[in-house]
């Protein structure tokens, strides 16, 4: 099983409801279990995650995850879209909070994961905040994504990633893992081979930045995110990444007229799963 909390849905722009990008999945074999944290309410036995991914790490990540009562401390896996602030400006925070925001100190490896040029701009961090950023006191695997060139994460759990037209190192993100396939397209423009790259997939976690009357070149709009679903034949649309103007359009309506699969707009703390 995969399971996708959709920790921030928003963009750079302010909101009360919506923080930067971040997104949770935990994949989950059913192998072993554990004992739920659900404070008064009566504790369950639960299947152990085997892995635990934070795709991408935008501002008000870390406080969304504890809100939503994830468990942030375990998080295995960090992939990175690309370098805007919005999707990676929390990373600091967030490996801070691993070395010195829990009960006890962090031993489990971490492995981070992003575009070419990741590692450069690790060292740039720490120039800023200091050498805990690269050397924070447990093992911390740096590994720079060459898209098309699939990654194993851990045991049956695969990642591949395919370029987007919004930056020169912008990352779509394939999780496979079973039968189960989760597409994430980070910041994206039109694109008909990502939909063909994506094809099949049972969720696509799409952009879905601005109404059609404001679109651009490096952002879907929903006819855009429409076209990209139907395109890729997804079983599952999730929209992410809204700007407050997208929000005054009827978005559902709008994909309906060239997708017909099910369509959400996600919001912080949704949940989603691929059995």
């Amino acid at each position: 099983m995969i399971s996708l909390v959709t920790v921030g849905t928003g963009t750079v722009s302010p909101s009360g409801s919506r923080t930067s990008a971040a997104h949770w999945v935990e994949t989950c074999s059913g192998v072993g279990s554990r004992e739920s944290d659900l404070g008064s309410a009566p504790k369950v036995r639960l299947p152990t995650p085997d892995s635990r991914i934070l795709f991408d790490c935008g501002a008000g990540t870390c406080h969304r995850l504890a809100k939503f009562g994830l468990p942030w401390f375990s998080v295995t896996h960090i992939a990175i879209s690309h370098f805007h602030v919005d999707h990676y400006g929390e990373l600091p925070a967030f490996l801070f909070a691993l070395k010195y925001g829990a009960k006890q100190p962090r031993t489990a490896p971490l492995t981070l994961l992003g575009p070419v040029g990741l590692r450069a701009k690790l060292q740039q961090l720490a120039s800023a905040f200091g050498e805990w950023v690269t050397e924070p006191g447990w093992p911390l695997n740096v590994v720079e994504v060459t898209p098309l060139t699939p990654v194993v994460l851990d045991g049956d759990i695969r990642l591949e990633a395919f370029h987007t037209p919004h930056t020169d190192e912008s990352l779509a993100y394939d999780l496979r893992f079973g039968t189960g396939r989760l597409v994430y397209t980070g910041d994206t423009g039109p694109s008909e081979e990502l939909g063909d790259w994506a094809a099949g997939c049972d969720l696509l976690l799409a952009e879905c930045s601005l109404p059609d009357s404001m679109a651009m070149a490096i952002h879907l709009t929903p006819s855009g995110a429409g076209a990209l679903a139907a395109r890729a034949r997804a079983k599952r649309l999730v929209l992410t990444h809204l700007y407050p103007p997208v929000e005054t359009v009827d978005i559902v309506a709008e994909i309906g007229k060239v997708y017909g699969g099910p369509t959400v707009v996600a919001a912080d703390g949704d949940r989603y799963e691929i059995a």
